[in-house]
């Protein structure tokens, strides 16, 4: 056991619980938000809040937190890059 496993209070199963019950109000988030008059800014609302749904996933499932460094490194360039298609893709979308 490393020295950051050991410090944690939580256990592994907790921590997914709380994820899963994060992931779970968040989603609920995205379908309040997808009912409310927000004009072209819902697709913004809904697409931060599956940005961060999609962190957490990275994060805690895919167990990104404690990769070496490498691997994030080319997550995180993956991630990157479908943020950035998604940026174009929704300044197209809101200029049209």
């Amino acid at each position: 056991m490393t020295a950051r496993e050991s410090t944690s209070t939580a256990s592994p199963l907790a921590r997914y619980w709380l994820v899963w019950l994060a992931l779970l109000a968040l989603q609920g988030l995205n379908l309040v938000s997808a009912y409310l008059p927000l004009g072209p800014f819902n697709v913004v609302v809904n697409v931060g809040i599956s940005i961060v749904k999609a962190l957490l996933v990275m994060g805690v499932f895919m167990h990104l937190s404690r990769s070496p460094a490498v691997i994030r490194i080319a997550a995180g360039a993956g991630f990157f890059f479908l943020t950035l298609l998604l940026v174009l893709s929704l300044g197209d979308y809101l200029t049209r």
